[in-house]
């Protein structure tokens, strides 16, 4: 009787852990598409505020593509860049600096750490209770950014 059981239990534990990755893999693929900004929802914490924006997520067995591009509002000023990662650090060039960019899954938030001069910023995606995507920007010595996007 207790081999039975054991066996029951064994097989009921390993659907649930499959069942629970499937899950968090099927979230991960939630955040791929282009996004756009909604920038009334958002919150820039006294930073200039950004006109425009898309970003675009493309997760591909542990292949990340991060493509961005801002236009900030009165500055005439743009920002565009991408990058690709596989969960390890790689090291990018973006006008003529290089910076380091890591990327990685931490549950179903997308953590990107980016290190330029020394100073880390850290990026976390993930969805809302609505469906729109939320990035919340660390960088030192600045106040949290909230940013809202819809997918397009």
């Amino acid at each position: 009787m207790h081999r039975k059981a054991g066996k029951i239990f064994l097989g009921l534990t390993s659907g649930l852990v499959l069942f629970a990755g499937l899950t968090l893999a099927g979230n991960h693929h939630r955040l791929n598409g282009t996004w756009v900004l909604e920038p009334t929802k958002s919150d820039f914490a006294g930073q200039p505020s950004i006109q425009t924006g898309t970003v675009t997520i493309n997760d591909r067995e542990h292949n990340i593509t991060v493509t961005r591009s801002f236009n900030y509002d009165g500055a005439n000023q743009s920002f565009d860049y991408s990058f690709t990662t596989d969960g390890r650090e790689n090291s990018s060039i973006r006008d003529g600096k290089t910076f380091k960019s890591k990327a990685k899954w931490e549950g179903d938030v997308l953590k990107v750490t980016t290190t330029d001069n020394g100073a880390t910023v850290v990026e976390r995606f993930s969805l809302s209770p609505d469906g729109a995507m939320m990035l919340v920007v660390d960088r030192p010595e600045h106040r949290e950014v909230t940013l809202f996007f819809l997918h397009q």
